[in-house]
């Protein structure tokens, strides 16, 4: 597992390299069937990934990549699950809310993750067998093996504290998050709401600097796998609001159910 991390931690971070390459320039935004935003910085991320995710002989589910027929998936006991970058309307707002996320997949659990911010060279990751995630701040896109040994462990905050700190997306907001936080202030909660962009959103409860994210508004696969493994990794949950499971990977459709992080 832990060559298998440092070969998630390398892509992710050289991916952000070229990210940042595109990031400092003028560059031009397509839309894709969907009508979701692209841009060459996806494209070239993701081939960087693909390129060190190849080695290990893992199938790819990205989403930059074509998407296979679930019958050719669905015997698949381990996989990657990959969003080369997350966020790619926060990238084309240049508000530097954008993240490489990479998980491993096995047996439709994220058993880990590893997520990093670009602009700020910040680096998650989580091994859920171990139950630790870490974090560590780089000097540049360049990895080397003291980057895990310098990594500083990261825990959730306490919930016993009187203000519910809740982290909303910054771009995709929805009816139901504002209905579920107003039914927790008429339980005599006090509600704080912080916006963030893509991933972060896992990252900011499992360090602690949010207590829970709701989410209800549509999210695939590749937006949630990392972010999930490195919550489950501190021992948070990533539920699902219709049936009270963990989000599963590698389903027949990407697409996932409404979900709460706490």
């Amino acid at each position: 597992m832990r060559k298998l991390l440092s070969i998630t931690i390398e892509a992710a971070i050289l991916a952000g390299g070229e990210i940042m390459k595109v990031y400092d320039k003028d560059f031009e935004v397509q839309l894709k069937s969907d009508s979701s935003p692209i841009t060459v910085a996806d494209k070239n991320a993701n081939k960087i990934i693909n390129f060190f995710l190849e080695k290990t002989a893992i199938p790819i589910i990205s989403e930059e990549n074509e998407q296979l027929d679930f019958e050719k998936r669905k015997n698949w006991d381990t996989c990657w699950m990959v969003d080369p970058l997350d966020g790619t309307k926060e990238f084309v707002k240049r508000n530097g809310e954008f993240t490489v996320n990479i998980a491993l997949i096995e047996k439709n659990k994220p058993i880990l993750g590893v997520i990093y911010v670009p602009v700020t060279k910040t680096l998650y990751y989580g091994i859920v067998a171990e139950g630790k995630a870490y974090k560590i701040v780089l000097n540049s896109h360049k990895y080397s093996n003291e980057i895990i040994d310098k990594s500083i462990e990261i825990k959730p905050a306490n919930n016993s504290k009187d203000t519910i700190k809740i982290v909303g997306s910054r771009s995709h907001k929805s009816k139901e998050t504002s209905k579920y936080m107003h039914d927790l202030e008429k339980q005599g909660n006090k509600i704080e709401l912080i916006s963030v962009g893509s991933s972060l959103k896992f990252c900011t409860v499992a360090e602690g600097n949010a207590t829970l994210y709701p989410r209800f508004a549509p999210t695939m696969e590749w937006d949630t796998a990392a972010g999930h493994a490195i919550c489950n990794a501190v021992g948070l949950s990533v539920k699902q609001t219709d049936s009270n499971e963990e989000l599963k990977y590698n389903k027949s459709n990407l697409l996932n159910p409404f979900f709460i992080v706490n």
